[in-house]
């Protein structure tokens, strides 16, 4: 991407700081990796056991952690020098609370745990990084530390909306906050002006197979084009489960037939930036930075 592309602005840290990344699945903790390497900040990464599943993240200094063992979060960082955390990459299961070792650190943190999974996902993300500040670790945005992997507002492809894909941009957008209040999901999509599916608990790639599933049993009643639009939800914790796209996403909406994809600037990522890019030019997809209507309240 091109300097006009990137988005972010980055963190200006103390001297001395030591980043280090808690690392679940997908491509997003190597791209934070080696963004911070890039930028002079060697990360310390752990790796939460049976999520983290790139191999290049074992190049770095590492450790390894269980879910069940969440407890020693906060030990294992700090005997590592960590002073800033990122969350990166999706923790795809629960822990077993029987197989959860009873610790001073887990008893610690059992009460706000247990009170913020009644909240749902970003209630239990606002409480986990509130916990880690109050023992010292603070917690950053990936898009704060690399900035470069946050979604710039504008056209961002060779191809851009037309005036029937700004309607599905309105309608789709209005959707996802409106779901995304309500801590459903991030993301919706639009065909001919009106919203036709919204995500639910299978995430995006679900999302977009049941809008090509209905697009293919007819249900559309001959609607073309068709937009997917991800936003952050209002309120949203941003330093964590920021909305993101990447070339997997752009192949979906492709087969799915949509004419593109709208995201919110500054609040999304776009992972393999260039390849994600190259890859709706090559479709003829479009990718549009929304601008942010609401005041980033969530940290």
């Amino acid at each position: 991407m091109t300097k006009a592309e990137i988005a972010g602005t980055k963190l200006q840290l103390p001297p001395g700081s030591r980043i280090g990344i808690v690392a679940g699945s997908g491509s997003l903790p190597v791209e934070v990796a080696e963004g911070l390497v890039a930028h002079d900040h060697p990360p310390f990464i752990l790796l939460m056991e049976g999520e983290a599943d790139r191999q290049e993240l074992r190049r770095y200094e590492h450790d390894s952690l269980a879910l069940e063992q969440i407890g020693s979060l906060v030990a294992t960082l700090k005997r590592h020098g960590v002073t800033h955390l990122v969350l990166a990459g999706e923790i795809k299961r629960r822990p077993r609370l029987i197989d959860m070792r009873p610790s001073l650190g887990l008893l610690a943190i059992v009460p706000s745990v247990v009170l913020a999974l009644a909240r749902g996902d970003d209630g239990l993300l606002k409480v986990l990084t509130r916990g880690l500040e109050k023992r010292g670790i603070k917690v950053v945005g990936a898009h704060e530390v690399v900035p470069e992997l946050a979604a710039s507002q504008g056209t961002l492809t060779a191809a851009g909306p037309n005036r029937s894909d700004w309607r599905d941009i309105e309608a789709g957008r209005t959707a996802a906050k409106a779901i995304g209040a309500l801590d459903i999901g991030q993301a919706a999509i639009a065909v001919g002006g009106r919203v036709i599916a919204l995500e639910g608990i299978e995430g995006t790639a679900g999302l977009i197979e049941r809008a090509r599933e209905l697009r293919g049993h007819g249900r559309l009643a001959g609607g073309t084009r068709g937009v997917l639009v991800k936003c952050a939800k209002p309120g949203q914790e941003l330093r964590a489960d920021l909305p993101s796209i990447g070339p997997q996403t752009v192949d979906a909406a492709h087969a799915a037939g949509l004419a593109g994809i709208a995201i919110e600037a500054g609040r999304s990522l776009i992972l393999e930036a260039p390849v994600t890019i190259a890859r709706a030019n090559a479709l003829g997809l479009f990718i549009v930075g929304l601008p942010v209507e609401e005041p980033a309240n969530g940290q």
